[in-house]
């Protein structure tokens, strides 16, 4: 039995290591494809194994094509939407994600965002605190818990917006619990930003919604650019000159924004949320466990498919 880590973006050697050590003990081989940027690399070595870990990396049909074997592949991260669920679930392939495991790295980046426009960019001039400011979570899951904690920690006032979370459980950790997202956006100085990439949710984050921000409003977006609709961010941000955005991946409109917005953008050009140490040795052992724990037992705990 056989276990692919195919990833452009390589593991952490100790993290590489741990998931030997957990696959050796289960008597499943280890193949590395590290640095992959060609694809036709990635379908010769996905030929014959019986699980893939991935990063970013995309899973889509040719892949599952290819992979022969292939029984389950797990994305170490919480985002998903590298993987074709639909050819996953036709050939019977479990799909996993390892949420929580990159949740602490991710909210510690939205804070140190909101700080970095709190203070102009760290350019010269009058910055302000987070302080005593409404914050305001978009999506109450792992890392919107600890931005909500962490924003507590630094004397904010945090509110939520989760229709999917029951609302005495939000309320338990001390966060203030609104109706709508129309609320949220119209009520809070920083809105952080966790929905996931669905057909639902791709380019909701709109002028309709976005022009409820208060004066001189931070959106965070640590999610996904695609749920962003750019344009209508764009036009809004022409049209009021105190709104401020800021991203964990640059948006396909990167160089207009740059150029139009100054300090009020600014944008990673790779997304790097899970680039901690941290995060990447917990992500990949906690995939290297869930194989194990599938192949042993049938585990799908974290299955993400159906």
């Amino acid at each position: 039995m056989k276990a692919l880590l195919a990833t452009e973006k390589p593991f952490a050697k100790t993290a590489v290591d741990g998931m030997k050590a957990i696959f050796d003990a289960a008597g499943i081989e280890t193949v590395l494809l590290e640095k992959c940027t060609e694809n036709g690399e990635f379908l010769k070595a996905v030929a014959d194994v019986d699980a893939l870990i991935v990063r970013s990396d995309k899973v889509g049909k040719d892949v599952i094509a290819a992979a022969k074997n292939l029984k389950v592949v797990v994305r170490a991260g919480a985002g998903y939407d590298n993987l074709d669920l639909e050819a996953c679930t036709a050939r019977g392939i479990v799909a996993m994600n390892t949420p929580g495991q990159n949740a602490n790295a991710v909210a510690e980046l939205a804070i140190g965002m909101m700080i970095f426009m709190a203070r102009n960019n760290f350019e010269t001039g009058t910055g302000a605190e987070l302080k005593g400011k409404k914050l305001g979570i978009h999506a109450y899951g792992n890392v919107g818990r600890i931005v909500a904690m962490l924003g507590k920690g630094f004397g904010m006032e945090v509110y939520a917006f989760d229709p999917f979370v029951a609302k005495e459980a939000i309320e338990k950790d001390g966060v203030k619990v609104l109706a709508t997202a129309e609320e949220l956006y119209s009520t809070c100085h920083y809105i952080s930003l966790h929905i996931p990439a669905t057909e639902k949710t791709k380019k909701s984050i709109s002028k309709v919604l976005l022009s409820r921000m208060l004066k001189g409003a931070v959106l965070v977006n640590t999610a996904r650019k695609e749920v962003i609709n750019e344009a209508e961010l764009v036009d809004l941000m022409k049209e009021r000159l105190d709104l401020k955005y800021i991203s964990d991946i640059a948006p396909d409109c990167h160089a207009e924004m740059k150029d139009k917005f100054g300090t009020r953008y600014f944008s990673t050009i790779k997304k790097i949320g899970a680039e901690t140490a941290e995060a990447n040795i917990n992500a990949g052992l906690a995939s290297a466990n869930q194989i194990v724990a599938y192949f042993k037992t049938g585990d799908k705990k974290f299955q993400v498919n159906k």
